[in-house]
């Protein structure tokens, strides 16, 4: 009886291990239910952001706003340690976008001073609603807008996501808040 007992509490175990992998991002970098993504052009301050011209690269794409009091931050700071990490080789291979869901307040100017506090190459990038809307939804992300205040402010719920797209132009992965700097290093070497 408990050589059966001992087997199904490694069993139990094994399972759980690999549970929390899956959770925590070490399951395959492309699951099948992955979204697909999808090409799309943006504006920046310094014009048109078209993931066309990128190809070769590895995209980190981001869905926030410059007014999100700590997701976004940790986020971006978070893209921007990785980007440090990251040889100059590496890094003239990559790009860090944060596209703003919240194209009311978000200028082109803030959102260009908002990304540069996290890492000078970080781009700042929007659009109208609906472009705005039609590539979250490409790539299975989601914001709402909430019901102003008193004041006026309001709070955008958002996706805490970021998007890894391949040199390709595909969706490679889809990393969740709180991913480490060595997995967000793994994952964008793994496609360079």
């Amino acid at each position: 009886m408990k050589k059966y007992t001992l087997i199904g509490i490694a069993l139990f175990l094994a399972l759980l291990l690999g549970a929390a992998l899956l959770l925590r991002g070490g399951g395959p970098a492309r699951p099948a239910n992955l979204p697909t993504g999808g090409d799309f052009i943006l504006q920046t301050v310094d014009g048109p952001f078209d993931t066309k011209t990128e190809r070769g690269k590895v995209l980190l794409v981001y869905f926030g706003y410059t007014n999100c009091p700590d997701i976004c931050p940790a986020s971006l700071a978070a893209g921007g340690q990785a980007l440090n990490a990251l040889t100059p080789e590496e890094r003239a291979k990559v790009r860090l976008l944060m596209i703003s869901v919240d194209p009311e307040r978000d200028s082109l100017q803030h959102l260009k001073e908002y990304t540069g506090f996290f890492h000078p190459n970080m781009l700042g990038a929007t659009g109208t609603p609906a472009e705005i809307g039609k590539i979250a939804g490409s790539f299975g992300a989601g914001y709402v807008k909430q019901a102003a205040r008193a004041d006026g402010s309001y709070a955008v719920d958002h996706t805490v996501s970021t998007y890894v797209v391949g040199p390709d132009g595909k969706l490679a992965a889809v990393l969740d808040l709180g991913v480490t700097t060595d997995k967000l290093l793994a994952s964008i070497r793994q496609l360079l």
